[in-house]
């Protein structure tokens, strides 16, 4: 019928294109199904999903090349932090960031004596002027009760040993803890202030800087950081040394007769702040620059003081050959203190702590109780001390819960034995917890108590 209609070849000519059009048709349909198997469906598999993604298919391939290009040279920045990038405190090198800068300062005449600083000869009077211009500020804040600084300090860097900085943090905290309950401030210092003066002698430019910084301040206070408090209830008896400007735990006869270098110690002392302060630390301190004078010096001191062993000038004995040698001019404004522990040696002390707790009770100070308990030889920041490490660490822990035991006793609780870190409950709760007594008379001492005026 097409034929007789259209004509013979036009018909043919319609039933090729038709043939043409289903083929067309077939090989797009097995395009989109290949497509579809490749590239995925589409999020909902809808049409309009489809050709999304196609477009995106083919647009991401013009990419290809630069994107992996890319995350091959992120892949090896990784691959190359990864050896310096990393969360583990353990597997970091700490050198890396403790870098020293060289000095400034230009290296000292070794042919002009030390100095401390400039000469200073009116210090009383500049004091006494500025005491009275800030009446706000005493020198004493009761009655025989001095304006009192601790200092202590330790190395700006981390110690020599894994430990050393936990038990640099256990010291200060049992200082910080006495302080608190004996009206003292306290400076705790990192810096070496003179690079000539370190080891034992960076204390003097540091205690002399403080003593001119902080005129209010009666005395100062000087503790090692490996001396603890073990008496958190001992009152220093300040008016024992109201005519003495410098107090130290020794022996008379040890320093002046005997000159024996351990006839004091000056791991812990007392310097009441004056002219005559800065007259000692300057007499004291051209024995301390590091190097030929030093060194030079430990000769001197091993050979004058009885039993000193052959090593370099040290704070210690060159006090003691100060006060030996010159005992006319220093000797009258010096306590010995030998009737409490203000320096404990704790190898005589740390094994009888169990007995003084059951046959004695803080507040004594002396050898039943001491007041302080100092780690001579141990050198817990070090790498090697003088004594085997396991004994040092064991009976600092020992000394530190002994002192910390007077003050948890205060708050109901105390550690379960000298050796542990655990603690225990001493005391119930109690809904009046005012009527609570205090026994040792820590929580509200007199010396806090605020005056008020009556009118």
């Amino acid at each position: 019928m097409i034929d007789k209609c259209l004509g013979a070849q036009r018909s043919r000519k319609i039933q090729r294109a038709l043939r043409h059009c289903k083929v067309t048709i077939l090989c797009l349909v097995l395009t989109v199904v290949v497509l579809r198997g490749t590239i995925g469906a589409g999020k909902f598999g809808t049409p309009e999903q489809d050709f999304d993604e196609i477009r995106d298919h083919f647009y991401s391939r013009k990419r290809a090349e630069p994107h992996r290009v890319l995350e091959e040279v992120q892949t090896t920045l990784s691959n190359n932090n990864a050896a310096t990038d990393t969360n583990n405190y353990n597997e970091f090198d700490i050198k890396k960031i403790l870098i020293d800068e060289e000095s400034d300062d230009s290296k000292p005449d070794p042919n002009k004596p030390y100095s401390l600083g400039p000469k200073i000869s009116d210090w009383d009077e500049q004091r006494s002027r500025w005491l009275k211009e800030n009446p706000n500020y005493p020198n004493f804040i009761g009655p025989n009760k001095p304006r009192v600084l601790l200092v202590t300090g330790s190395s700006p860097k981390p110690c020599e040993n894994p430990v050393g900085d936990h038990y640099l943090l256990k010291s200060i905290k049992n200082k910080i803890d006495y302080c608190r309950l004996h009206g003292i401030e306290i400076f705790y210092n990192m810096a070496l202030l003179d690079a000539e003066m370190a080891g034992f002698w960076a204390k003097l430019p540091l205690i002399r800087k403080l003593l001119l910084s902080h005129p209010e301040v009666e005395f100062l206070w000087w503790m090692d950081s490996d001396a603890m408090f073990t008496d958190m209830a001992f009152e220093v008896p300040w008016e024992r040394y109201k005519d003495s400007n410098l107090v130290m735990h020794g022996w008379n006869e040890m320093v002046y007769d005997q000159k024996n270098w351990i006839g004091l110690n000056t791991g812990s002392f007392l310097l009441r702040n004056g002219q005559w302060a800065l007259d000692i630390l300057d007499a004291w301190a051209p024995m301390g620059p590091k190097g030929k004078i030093r060194e030079e010096a430990g000769k001197v001191l091993t050979r004058e003081l009885k039993d000193r062993p052959v090593f370099e000038a040290d704070d210690q004995s060159a006090m003691v050959y100060l006060l030996a040698t010159q005992r006319e001019k220093w000797g009258d404004n010096v306590y010995l203190e030998s009737a409490y522990y203000l320096h404990g040696y704790w190898g005589i002390l740390v094994d009888r702590y169990e007995e003084m707790i059951e046959n004695y009770h803080p507040g004594l100070g002396d050898h039943r109780w001491p007041l302080v308990t100092h780690f001579v030889g141990c050198k817990p920041c070090g790498k090697f001390g003088d004594y085997p490490v396991e004994r040092c660490l064991k009976q600092m822990d020992r000394a530190f819960n002994f002192g910390d035991n007077q003050i948890l006793q205060i708050y109901g609780f105390t550690h379960k034995s000298l050796a542990s870190r655990r603690v225990k409950r001493v005391r119930n709760e109690t809904g009046n917890p005012l009527e609570v007594k205090d026994e040792l008379g820590l929580l509200h001492p007199a010396f806090k108590a605020v005056k008020v005026s009556s009118s």
